[in-house]
Order: C-alpha cells, then sequence, then structure tokens
C-alpha cells in the first residue's frame, strides 16, 4: 500500500482510470458480438444495423485511446467484409 500523498491519489485516479476504460472496452466489444451474432443468424439487415454501431463504438473507443487507430481500422475492415460476404452468400444461394 502506498505511504505518501501523492501515491495514494494516483491509486485513486487508476483505478478511476480502469473503470472508465473497462466500460468503454466492454461497450465496443459487445457491438462486435452483435454484428458477429446476425452474421451467424444469416440477417443480413440486423448485421448492417449492427455494423453501423459497432464502428461508432470502435472510433469512439479510439478516441478515448482505449484502442489503437490501426487496431480500430482492423476491426472494422474485418467485420464489413464478414458482413459484405454473408450478403454475397446469400444472394448466391
Amino acid at each position: 500500500m502506498a505511504h505518501l500523498a501523492d501515491a495514494k491519489k494516483r491509486l485513486r485516479q487508476n483505478e478511476k482510470q480502469k473503470a472508465h476504460n473497462k466500460h468503454y472496452r466492454s461497450f465496443y466489444r459487445n457491438r462486435i458480438k452483435k454484428v458477429k451474432a446476425a452474421i451467424e443468424n444469416k440477417d443480413a439487415e440486423q448485421a448492417e444495423a449492427m455494423l453501423k454501431e459497432a464502428r461508432s463504438a470502435i472510433d469512439r473507443a479510439v478516441t478515448k485511446g482505449i484502442i489503437h487507430r490501426n487496431t480500430a481500422s482492423r476491426y472494422k475492415s474485418r467485420l464489413s467484409r464478414a458482413v459484405r460476404k454473408m450478403k454475397e452468400s446469400e444472394r448466391a444461394a
């Protein structure tokens, strides 16, 4: 346990920031899970709607400093590709 006042304050700040980061991390991860669930259910409309929400949540996480912008770009790209692939397979069938 910290003894100095500034160290104690830093611990309090770290706990607060950890809770903040956890909130935004779970927020964007849940949106990603919803997109993947819609893809598994082969629901194109739902997947499109969830993809839009996921993109927004991922971008918000970048602005909050939760994830790196390149990581966010990779997530969005993979999700978009998966939705597009699902739509194409629906049309072909």
